[in-house]
């Protein structure tokens, strides 16, 4: 019987070396991760970010949709019977109140326990923007402040998420101090308003720290929309979207004039 020759080994491929990982930051967002797409700006779509990540359906995202749900309830208080009365004005500070509690706690479990999902990174400002459009138009409504305050506010407020939404394939936007500072200035600002003051003791104290408060928010909010704008362009001007997107065309380039000499 005659033996077959041994056939000869194939070369073995050289290993691809590893790709090279961004740095992450330590956290329970970063464990089992690559990198941290919820609290650096990097591209959604680059591969280093998993696509896999909890679930939808978690406790920060409820309190995110209760807070939803109080927004018309909170109008319902405000404009009842025209404003004027203290009952309901302070149901409706009641529920302002644990609206903006239940905003600094879906936040906290999201970071702490790992539950940053896509749906609470669009639905928790939604949530912010309306309970504050709500209490401002309200206020407005019943003559208590300007038109213009509310709209220079709202303004700002549902442009840059319109601006959010306008780079979200470049990266992720993180609020910084500026914004969170504007946040506590607009929530305690409405919430002295939302009192009935005339029934308090000495009114005009308790006018002029609502007013103060009120007025440094509206400067704060005009000055860190101007920075979130300035952030937004230079994003889509280095992100490593807009990067592949000029190297893709530097390529093309090449190669017409590559053709062309020819």
């Amino acid at each position: 019987m005659t033996e077959r020759p041994e056939r000869p080994e194939r070369p073995q491929r050289p290993a691809r070396p590893p790709r090279p990982q961004r740095a992450v930051r330590p956290g329970p967002l970063a464990e089992g991760r690559a990198s941290d797409p919820y609290r650096v700006g990097i591209d959604p779509a680059s591969p280093v970010v998993p696509e896999t990540g909890p679930s939808a359906w978690n406790i920060a995202n409820y309190l995110t949709g209760l807070r939803l749900l109080l927004v018309p309830f909170f109008g319902w208080l405000l404009l009842a019977h025209g404003g004027g009365d203290p009952t309901f004005r302070w149901a409706a500070f009641a529920v302002f109140a644990v609206a903006m509690v239940t905003d600094r706690i879906d936040g906290d479990l999201a970071r702490s326990r790992g539950l940053v999902t896509n749906f609470g990174k669009v639905a928790d400002p939604i949530a912010d923007k309306a309970l504050v459009t709500m209490a401002l138009v309200g206020l407005s409504s019943i003559g208590e402040v300007p038109w213009w305050v509310t709209a220079i506010v709202l303004v700002r407020e549902w442009g840059i998420t319109a601006v959010r939404f306008w780079v979200i394939r470049h990266g992720v936007m993180a609020a910084g101090r500026g914004g969170k500072v504007k946040t506590a200035l607009q929530t305690f600002g409405i919430g002295f308003l939302l009192w009935p003051r005339s029934t308090l003791p000495l009114p005009h104290l308790w006018d002029g720290l609502a007013w103060g408060l009120l007025g440094a928010a509206v400067v704060v909010t005009v000055v860190t929309g101007v920075d979130y704008l300035v952030q937004a362009v230079r994003l889509r001007e280095t992100s490593e979207r807009t990067a592949r997107k000029r190297a893709a065309r530097a390529a093309r380039a090449a190669r017409r004039a590559d053709e062309r000499r020819s």
